[in-house]
């Protein structure tokens, strides 16, 4: 999985927070920072579309436009593949659970437990 480019995270920002699909019109509105043409916010989210990110359904004349997974699953698929970058995970995963305060680590651990559980 690729990164987004800033206005593609700006409109996955939007999508995410809106939590319910949006056609480009309704997108291209909540976008305060920039004056962007419509066709503009089109290409983005058909891009977004393609690459996977974005999932649509026909409205009418329209696509409405949805995430395909959450804000937390792209998060956590980016962190994978940082760590795949490094040539030594263990001591990228030691050096992260040592920067992570004690309630996340809390969490890592319980997230952990479970999985052991299972």
């Amino acid at each position: 999985m690729k990164g987004l480019g800033e206005l593609e995270r700006s409109i996955m920002d939007i999508l995410w927070a809106e939590n319910t699909p949006l056609t480009a019109r309704e997108v291209g509105r909540l976008i305060e920072d920039r004056d962007l043409a419509p066709t503009t916010v089109m290409t983005v989210l058909d891009r977004l579309a393609r690459k996977g990110f974005l999932t649509r359904t026909r409205d009418g004349r329209a696509w409405r436009y949805q995430p395909a997974a959450s804000r937390d699953a792209y998060v956590a698929e980016l962190m994978l593949e940082a760590l795949d970058m490094t040539g030594d995970r263990d001591a990228a995963l030691t050096r992260f659970a040592r920067a992570v305060s004690g309630s996340e680590a809390e969490i890592l651990l319980k997230a952990l437990t479970e999985l052991e559980e299972e």
